[in-house]
């Protein structure tokens, strides 16, 4: 018996390294699922809702760098991936996503469930097609691959009904791939001006993101050289927070003061792999230098005066060769000590709401009349109780919102800890999913999950494919029964709270039916050792903590609109009803 449509791309997959297929079976893919089932080394990983197979590939290839796999088969299936897939994108992860299609013959006719599917995930995708022949194989596989390798993207392709299980002439060779794209650096004149302008920069500042993960000590050496201060994005802090003297924490709404005035005081601002998405928060008038491998990046933030087209490290390595030989120019770290001292006081200040025993002391008490008034677990704590109880390898994962603020202050990535979430597209519902995904790489690591109570409802059946699969994810829910980061965009620009409120269930009480072992938690002196106990239970466990709904996660610098209309939104809701 010859080779199949489905067996050729299984084989191939796992031949590259691929070891785990999310999704959800059905009618066209039923071959495909069929070939995984029958591959050696493969794992098939059905859930519940295919959206949260997109997450949980996302999440993998994020961490990996490597090629992760999606499932989702004829119409519905297929769209229900959309969510995760445009994370993968917004991420650069490379994902590829096999979708089912009806059979060759109604393709066009309206049959049921039909959707057009090159057209549904042409803005999603770097590449996407339908294979509707077995002549078309290998190549069309081979091209949807290597595109989401070549661009850290994401291919669709789509096979028909009659497709998948067809047998392939004997001749038909496994497809093989092509490996990622070698490293470059700019050109010689390009590392000359960005020399020349950092000379002569009075006060730098370092934006640093996800892109210089692998360039911790060029970094460094680059902020020694400097004395520049260092402000990290969200998704370059997982590899750049640990034993480092010039960093200054985040900028933009998750960030602190120290990070705002290091980027308005300074006169140039160095942007070293991030593609930092919020331009009100880099300010006008400074000379921008900007190093990122996607030329389309460079300058769609803030407009760059010296562009840098290349791989961090080399790139920098290059640099730093000419710094040395030239000298910076640089005599004095007192600009950036000052700001690296401002950092750590508001850092003491973030913790000493986080204490168990805040609210209890007397200045707590009379805070709390104001922001909490029920009494309820402050969640600074839970970020900080959980960077005392995970280990220092653990894999992170946050829902959008307000349960990303708290870890992002407070939250110690020490080396080896990773951080991930839907940082681009910021999608709810993605923490969950993406812990499976982690955890699927490795059963023996702690893996949290950083969930909203809004969040996970969305997707809450997807719990059990942890119990299912005997991933032993630990999910952390912050249960202030709000959608907390709505509420406070509502109360920013002088609305009242409307349509925030959530009608929750008992969170523990359901994970208990979902197979978890569950805890829920309203008193903050025992949080520390339920947490403590969740992540060090090889099962799924999960941990639902009461939250402080009225929490203000307040940004880096509070404009005075901002405080009149929370003034003007307060009283509002203060207001009797009609």
């Amino acid at each position: 018996m010859g080779t199949t449509v489905g067996e050729l791309m299984v084989r191939a997959l796992s031949d590259h390294g691929v070891k785990h297929i999310w999704g959800v079976v059905g009618d066209a893919l039923n071959p495909v699922v069929d070939a995984i089932r029958r591959q050696d080394g493969m794992e098939w990983l059905g859930v519940r809702h295919e959206e949260a197979a997109s997450f949980a590939a996302s999440a993998e290839a994020q961490l990996t760098n490597r090629l992760s796999v999606c499932m989702g088969t004829v119409g519905p299936g297929a769209i229900h991936l959309l969510n995760g897939l445009y994370d993968a994108k917004k991420a650069h992860a490379p994902v590829l996503a096999i979708v089912g299609q009806v059979p060759t013959p109604s393709i066009g006719t309206a049959f049921f469930q039909e959707v057009n599917n090159d057209v549904v995930f042409a803005d999603v995708a770097e590449f996407t097609a339908t294979v509707t022949s077995p002549h078309q194989m290998p190549h069309l596989f081979e091209q949807a691959v290597n595109e989401a390798i070549a661009h850290q993207g994401v291919s669709v392709l789509s096979v028909a009904a009659d497709i998948g299980g067809q047998e392939l002439p004997d001749e038909i060779r496994v497809p093989s791939f092509a490996p990622a794209p070698g490293e470059f650096t700019p050109s010689d004149d390009a590392i000359a001006e960005a020399v020349r302008a950092l000379k002569e920069s009075k006060k730098t500042t370092l934006l640093v993101g996800r892109g210089a993960q692998d360039a911790r000590t060029e970094v460094l050496e680059l902020a020694e050289i400097l004395k520049t201060p260092m402000v990290v994005t969200l998704k370059g802090k997982e590899n750049l927070e640990k034993d480092n003297p010039w960093e200054v924490g985040q900028s933009g709404l998750i960030g602190n003061p120290a990070a705002v005035h290091a980027m308005e005081e300074a006169d140039t601002i160095f942007m070293i792999g991030t593609d930092f998405p919020y331009r009100e928060w880099i300010p006008e008038g400074k000379h921008v230098i900007q190093l990122d491998r996607r030329a389309e990046h460079i300058g769609r933030r803030t407009q760059v005066n010296t562009a840098l087209v290349g791989f961090t490290r080399p790139t920098l390595i290059r640099l730093l060769d000419r710094l040395r030989t030239e000298g910076a120019g640089k005599t004095s770290d007192k600009w950036a000590t000052g700001l690296k001292e401002k950092y750590n006081k508001w850092m003491e200040r973030q913790k000493k709401l986080a204490a168990p025993q805040h609210d209890k002391s007397l200045l707590g008490k009379i805070r709390s009349l104001g922001d909490n008034p029920e009494k309820r677990i402050r969640p600074e704590g839970v970020a900080v109780a959980l960077d005392k109880v995970c280990a220092q390898n653990t894999i992170f994962t946050s829902d959008t919102g307000m349960s990303t603020v708290w870890p992002a202050r407070l939250l110690y990535l020490s080396g080896e800890r990773r951080l991930i979430g839907s940082y681009n597209l910021g999608s709810m519902a993605n923490a969950m999913p993406m812990a499976l995904g982690a955890q699927a790489l490795d059963r023996s690591r702690q893996v949290v999950a950083m969930c909203g109570d809004g969040g996970l409802m969305m997707l809450a059946g997807d719990l059990r494919t942890a119990v299912t699969h005997d991933l032993p994810i630990t999910v952390v829910v912050f249960n202030n029964e709000k959608l907390g980061m709505v509420k406070l965009e509502q109360e920013q620009v002088g609305l009242p709270e409307f349509g925030t409120g959530l009608d929750n269930p008992n969170f523990a009480e359901l994970g208990k039916a979902m197979g978890y072992e569950s805890v829920r938690v309203d008193d903050p002196q025992q949080l520390e050792d339920a947490l403590r106990t969740a992540v060090n239970t090889r099962r799924p466990y999960l941990v639902e903590v009461l939250t402080n709904p009225d929490e203000v996660s307040v940004p880096g610098e509070v404009e005075p609109s901002q405080v009149w209309g929370f003034a003007k939104a307060k009283t509002i809701e203060l207001m009797p009803g009609d």
